[in-house]
């Protein structure tokens, strides 16, 4: 014997999790997965399904998303890796996720590089 109509449950239920979703603090969410991850939230973030779960015995909400990360790759001109990001700019950096050792040196091959380059342009312009 139904004590109600199965749809009226789920439609309260669906509503329910749509208003816990619409309160998340994503700044919060920011900062754990950067803290975490060393990653940063694009502005697109698409919500595919909330529920509520079981969790270590406790009953918890469980919420889906996926999410856009930028990528910066920056390579010399060998196509050697000198740094891999996922870190916004202007957003504060903690730990870069490439090795900073050596980093000045990094910076004056570039420089290095830059400068062959130039060079090169203007001497096919001759």
């Amino acid at each position: 014997m139904k004590l109600t109509n199965p749809e009226s449950i789920q439609e309260s239920e669906k509503e329910f999790i749509d208003t816990i979703n619409a309160e998340l603090d994503w700044d919060a969410i920011e900062k754990m997965l950067f803290e975490k991850h060393s990653l940063t939230l694009q502005e697109e973030i698409d919500y595919k399904n909330g529920d509520l779960v079981v969790y270590k015995n406790r009953i918890a909400y469980k919420f889906d998303f996926e999410i856009k990360v930028p990528l910066s790759v920056i390579f010399n001109r060998e196509g050697e890796c000198l740094e891999l990001s996922t870190i916004r700019e202007g957003f504060e950096k903690t730990e870069p996720y490439s090795q900073r050792t050596g980093q000045e040196d990094k910076v004056s091959q570039m420089a290095l590089n830059i400068a062959d380059m130039i060079s090169e342009i203007n001497q096919g312009d001759e």
